[in-house]
């Protein structure tokens, strides 16, 4: 990668420009969006991609949020640094099995801010999908930034897309601003599988009752505000708010069985979009 953008940001070690991509076997892409910051969606691609992986799928995580990527810590894989071939970048492994790649495994501490221009973080997306060694996968779920910029277009452009999880809190507000991320889907032709509903409500950590957190969408659904059907809900957790790292071994049941219907609901919709794709 060049500073042509304007700022002094270099390549990632070892891998060059005109490197291209080499034995890519990876079936399904699934892009997880949100449209706004603070919704979980990491948390929504790391469920997904544990549950799909527990189900005996081979899975990676392509960390798209160049300048805020969480998926390192919640994988377990924060304190590692990257590796290649000269080549091709080689994707770290978690105890799941999930092969991750992330600009986190590239700086010299997680802490170090990814200061580029559009342009550059364009071009990092491209070549974490170009220029990885990702074998053979059945799902590499993109975590997407929110928003609707310049990395959102170059992976619904470059990347083979077959379909998006929307991540979204029932809040007016949200709805509102994660109607725009639907929309420009559509507007390059990314299917949309299914809304994941999150922090919807409280699960208390001393009865486990469910209590509703909003009644701000005047009665209605958050699937009924986007339009789309709901894949599944993840209430706010304390112990998950709090949490370092997502172990999948370690989530109480309640909450791998809600991934894991997530999951299901994410394979049928795919199935049903690659029938009307024939």
């Amino acid at each position: 990668m060049s500073n042509e953008s304007g700022c002094d940001a270099t390549a990632i070690p070892g891998i060059g420009d005109e490197t291209k991509s080499v034995g890519v076997k990876v079936k399904r892409v699934i892009g997880v969006v949100s449209g706004k910051g603070g919704v979980g969606k990491s948390t929504v691609t790391v469920l997904l991609a544990q549950a799909l992986a527990a189900r005996g799928r081979k899975v990676g995580i392509l960390d798209a949020d160049i300048t805020g990527p969480s998926i390192p810590r919640l994988t377990g894989l924060s304190s590692f640094r990257g590796e290649n071939n000269g080549t091709q970048l080689i994707p770290l492994i978690n105890e799941e099995g999930i092969k991750v790649v992330s600009i986190n495994f590239y700086v010299e501490d997680e802490a170090t801010p990814v200061v580029w221009r559009g342009p550059l973080l364009s071009k990092a997306v491209e070549q974490f999908w170009h220029d990885t060694d990702w074998g053979e996968l059945d799902y590499l779920l993109v975590d997407f930034p929110p928003g609707t910029g310049d990395v959102q277009i170059t992976g619904f452009n470059s990347l083979p897309v077959d379909g998006l999880v929307v991540a979204a809190t029932p809040q007016s507000l949200v709805s509102m601003i994660v109607s725009k991320a639907v929309r420009m889907a559509g507007m390059v032709d990314a299917p949309v599988l299914g809304v994941a509903e999150t922090m919807g409500s409280l699960l208390c950590p001393h009865c486990g009752q469910e209590v509703p957190l909003f009644d701000s969408l005047d009665g209605t659904s958050i699937q009924e505000a986007l339009g789309i059907p709901l894949l599944g809900s993840f209430p706010w957790r304390k112990e998950i708010a709090q949490a370092r790292e997502l172990r999948w071994a370690a989530l109480p049941k309640d909450l791998t069985d809600r991934a894991d219907a997530l999951a299901v609901e994410t394979e049928l919709a795919l199935a049903s979009v690659s029938r009307k794709g024939k």
